[in-house]
């Protein structure tokens, strides 16, 4: 694995993440991405994924969304377009970019394509994952950015949860069924 890039990649990613134009706070950053490279990390192992591209494609995968909040509702669109031309710059090879920007157009719940490598389903499990395992960070999102009421904020959680959770591979849902358990316990 390419150390370098990885770290410089880190520090853009996380330094967007930093900046007063980025929205969601640097709660992003230390509530989702950073979580989600660790779940990756061991999907990859399990999936025997192409570790780099999986870690390339997490720390991408909500950029252009981070960078410019008008790109949120097709950030991953935009966001395997902007990891194009950032790998660009460093020579990364054509097959990796073309599997990072599947990885990013790919990753969503919410827009289920299919998935055509161990690589793209590693970013869309994980990413799934770090919304039910940093559990906080939907509390925040209902209660204090949709500002909704307890009960509509508890259904919302719950249905983001769920949703997440069905479009799993069952593969992942074996890896984290208690954690998912756990969850579904604490907000019921």
């Amino acid at each position: 694995m390419d150390n370098i890039l990885i770290d410089e990649l880190t520090e853009l990613v996380e330094n967007a993440c930093k900046s007063k134009s980025n929205k969601y706070g640097y709660g992003i950053w230390s509530h989702h991405i950073k979580p989600m490279l660790k779940i990756s990390s061991k999907l990859a192992a399990l999936y025997n994924a192409e570790e780099e591209i999986v870690i390339i494609a997490t720390l991408l995968h909500d950029l252009a969304g981070i960078r410019d909040d008008s790109k949120t509702k097709d950030h991953h669109v935009y966001g395997a377009i902007e990891a194009e031309e950032i790998l660009r710059k460093y020579n990364y090879s054509e097959v990796g970019i073309e599997k990072v920007k599947k990885c990013i157009l790919n990753h969503r719940g919410s827009i289920n394509n299919i998935k055509d490598s161990v690589e793209e389903i590693c970013v869309a499990d994980a990413d799934a994952m770090a919304h039910i395992e940093q559990i906080g960070s939907l509390f925040y999102l209902v209660y204090k950015e949709l500002n909704m009421e307890m009960e509509e904020g508890i259904q919302y959680i719950n249905g983001k949860i769920n949703r997440d959770w069905n479009k799993m591979s069952e593969k992942s849902k074996k890896l984290f069924k208690y954690k998912y358990e756990s969850v579904i316990e604490v907000i019921n």
